[in-house]
């Protein structure tokens, strides 16, 4: 592999284990430190009139003893099978839930992920100068107007065992820095979940080029089936779809940012389809990189960068200015990497 890349692993630790236990681990490994962070995602509501919750749930950033970042360990609310949903809540574990993405960078930032949960609303308490109360297990932060602005609550449901490794973006030697992480997990008995997915990313700014992001959507759209064989994609996996009809439309020709831009719009892109775009057409991107989510589950590193170095073959075609063809077979989506494997220096 050639490529600056990041990996998104999802496992699943046995019972009675946790991804906090995977972070001191592996800091404990190489002498390093490990740091609670907040994980922001979001999940059904099951309240009338609220599509869902905003939530903030414990990660765990492991730092090696230079200060230079090894991994986190985040949560991951699409793995559900296997676990035990009324498991009770262990000690410590809780989660902040709001409606509102600005509320959730507010109480990201003014909220200890490695603190408690009676004092996990304080901080916010006090911008807005209201009391917390506390319902049972749950403790709430209303505004003076009695509106609800965040929960913080009691995180059941064995929510402590699915764990994502969130890997730094890995320059070279791919498959030791991979096995650093994933033969300690082996080891503590964590397992690939039902649901599981590999996520790849990679710099996105070549791909911001029309030609070149144009052939990245006909990769992903006219080879979906091949691409989805040839990876083995996980059946199970939640939260993929085939990229909107619009924005395939918009390939034909020679397409202009601006309009493919559009067309994402018109399409309602998200960042969950089978390669996620949504940096690419915005000019604030939070995290400047493309992302490709259909890789199966694996809990060896040798897997994983075998369908990682295929995928940054297609990846180098699609820099390629002649545009993708259509196709719907194996043996035509493994001559467009050999077509780049050739073409390399």
């Amino acid at each position: 592999m050639r490529r600056r890349t990041g990996f998104e692993i999802e496992l699943m630790a046995p019972p009675g284990v946790s991804r906090r236990t995977l972070a001191m681990d592996l800091a404990g490994r190489c002498g390093g430190s490990v740091r609670p962070v907040w994980h922001h995602d979001s999940e059904p509501s099951l309240v009338p009139g609220l599509g869902r919750f905003l939530h903030l749930t414990q990660g765990f950033e492991v730092r090696r003893p230079d200060g230079t970042p090894l991994c986190t360990l985040v949560d991951d609310i699409t793995l559900l099978a296997g676990l035990d949903p009324k498991a009770p809540p262990l000690p410590g574990w809780f989660r902040v839930l709001t409606d509102d993405s600005r509320l959730l960078r507010l109480l990201a930032r003014h909220s200890d992920p490695g603190g408690t949960i009676g004092t996990a609303l304080d901080g916010v308490a006090a911008l807005w100068g209201s009391p917390v109360q506390r319902h049972g297990i749950v403790y709430r932060l209303n505004d003076a107007a009695d509106a609800t602005i965040a929960l913080a609550a009691p995180l059941g449901g064995e929510r402590e065992r699915p764990c994502e490794i969130v890997t730094p973006p890995l320059t070279g030697d791919h498959s030791a820095a991979l096995e650093e992480l994933l033969a300690p997990a082996r080891e503590l008995g964590f397992t690939v979940p039902h649901e599981a997915a590999v996520h790849l990313h990679v710099d996105g700014g070549p791909f911001r080029a029309p030609h070149a992001l144009a052939n990245l959507i006909r990769l992903f759209a006219y080879w979906r089936e091949p691409l989805r064989e040839v990876l083995r994609t996980n059946p199970a996996c939640r939260r993929l779809a085939p990229l909107p009809g619009p924005l395939v439309e918009a390939v034909q020709g020679i397409p202009s940012y601006e309009g493919l831009r559009a067309a994402a719009t018109a399409g309602e892109l998200t960042k969950y389809f089978d390669v996620n775009l949504t940096q690419l057409l915005t000019d604030t991107p939070v995290r400047d990189t493309v992302e490709i989510r259909i890789l199966p589950g694996a809990i060896s590193a040798g897997p994983i960068v075998d369908q990682a170095a295929l995928v940054e073959l297609l990846l180098d075609r699609c820099l390629d200015p002649a545009p993708i063809p259509p196709g719907n077979d194996v043996e035509g989506l493994l001559e467009l990497a050999a077509e780049a494997l050739a073409a390399r220096p």
